[in-house]
């Protein structure tokens, strides 16, 4: 679109975009007077409402009394007690944090940080990442390399490292055409076999979303997943990575997903809310025995990066934690979870077209389908889900959206509110969700 008004680079082409002005708790406001009921957070960021003056003051009050230092010359009291705070409600063990600007590099660091434990603990040719289909972990080549999401690779195919992957849990398309739970999660031992035909002396790490999120469309692991998985790690030396950069920090209704499963990870990523949408802020947790390891000899991390341990990043994030705590916001998930999901299930289980309704929280995705009894899906060049998402916006609503769910083809609507959300607002999503999938499928 060579017609794009203005100077920027915008993310969509084939479109202007409203311009948004203001924004407060579930709300945002364009320029034209238009209200837009907030019902994802953008890209599942924004926990904890818009316009949360403490986390501005917080800021505010770091840059006026230190705003930048680097991070090998100095820490800082805010990047000091965010990673305290962080370690109260981490997995056990996990007690060291590393922060950084954003998810990809979260992953990226992770992906680094296995490699060189591995290195220290005299262990040189595990070199190997293993990662699954159908995931999403970000769009720097690192992280793109593992990124199991079609559409995502495919332009840049030459220039992507080698990254193993198996297929997702998706109980709903099994890629072996079983059936849960007589299949004994047949995905999960896909890991050891791929492990074993690799050589399970070159395995560095295995790396998965907790909870599926963008390209699966808030996908919980079948019961016994992750005990398989972390099994299967433990004896082959194999480092568990968790993705929980979309599905933790309370979005599921606990402040790590992996207490779900009773998993714990050697290194966990988090981001997107830890900065409840305000400033740009990520972190890698691990182990403290993998920490120790690094800590050995020259005790050195090859790593780093300018705003790394950002003292200003931190203080906002210190702000969210204290905030999900002050108004116990996690246990209002789990809580108001449950009624969000009786809502969707209640109005939209009997459609015609929504496949599946799945999630935990205020994490949910609704997978649409041509037809319901064989799962045959949309194909994508009819762009259902973008359409679908359309006029969900045109009513007001925003969400997020699925595609190449099944294969290349697939469609889906991902919804996950801020932690505040109340009953009225759900039925306002649930409602513009129907209709909008009355006008657009019929």
């Amino acid at each position: 679109m060579r017609d794009h008004p203005g100077h920027v680079f915008s993310r969509r082409l084939d479109r202007s975009l409203p311009i948004a002005a203001n924004a407060e708790d579930m709300w945002i406001v364009d320029t034209e007077g238009h209200r837009y009921l907030d019902a994802s957070g953008g890209a599942i960021v924004l926990n904890i409402g818009h316009g949360r003056e403490e986390i501005a003051r917080a800021v505010y009050e770091q840059i006026i009394k230190c705003d930048y230092v680097h991070p090998t010359m100095f820490t800082t009291f805010p990047v000091e007690q965010l990673a305290k705070a962080l370690a109260r409600h981490a997995p056990p063990g996990i007690e060291r944090f590393y922060f950084l600007s954003s998810g990809s590099e979260a992953i990226e660091t992770a992906i680094k940080l296995a490699r060189q434990i591995h290195l220290k603990s005299d262990r040189p040719h595990r070199i190997r990442l293993i990662s699954r289909w159908k995931s999403y972990h970000g769009l720097t080549m690192g992280a793109l390399s593992a990124t199991g999401r079609t559409s995502f690779r495919v332009p840049y195919a030459p220039l992507l490292t080698e990254v193993i992957h198996i297929p997702a849990p998706y109980c709903l398309r099994c890629s072996y055409g079983m059936t849960y739970p007589e299949c004994d999660c047949r995905c999960a031992l896909a890991l050891e076999e791929v492990i074993q035909n690799t050589g399970p002396e070159t395995v560095s790490a295995f790396l998965a979303e907790t909870v599926s999120g963008g390209t699966l469309a808030a996908l919980p692991p079948p019961p016994g997943y992750f005990k398989i998985i972390r099994q299967i790690c433990d004896q082959y030396q194999v480092l568990l990575i968790l993705d929980e950069i979309m599905c933790g920090l309370g979005r599921t209704g606990r402040w790590f997903a992996s207490e779900h499963f009773e998993v714990i990870p050697d290194i966990v990523t988090m981001g997107k809310g830890l900065g409840g949408g305000a400033i740009a802020i990520s972190a890698v947790g691990v182990q403290s025995k993998h920490y120790d390891v690094i800590c050995q000899g020259s005790g050195s991390f090859v790593h780093g990066g300018t705003f790394t341990h950002h003292s200003p990043a931190a203080a906002a994030g210190l702000a969210v934690i204290r905030i999900l705590e002050r108004e116990n916001l996690i246990e209002r998930v789990a809580h108001y979870g449950e009624i969000f999901k009786e809502k969707l299930k209640n109005k939209l289980s009997d459609h015609p077209n929504v496949a599946d309704i799945r999630g935990l929280g205020f994490f949910w995705g609704v997978e649409l389908v041509k037809d319901k009894k064989t799962l045959e899906p949309f194909p994508r060049r009819e762009k259902v889900a973008e359409r679908v998402w359309q006029s969900i916006f045109q009513k007001g609503v925003v969400m997020y959206k699925s595609t190449g769910l099944a294969g290349t083809d697939g469609d889906a609507l991902l919804i996950g509110p801020s932690f505040i959300i109340e009953a009225n607002d759900m039925d306002i999503i649930v409602n513009a969700v129907l209709q909008a999938l009355e006008e657009t499928l019929f």
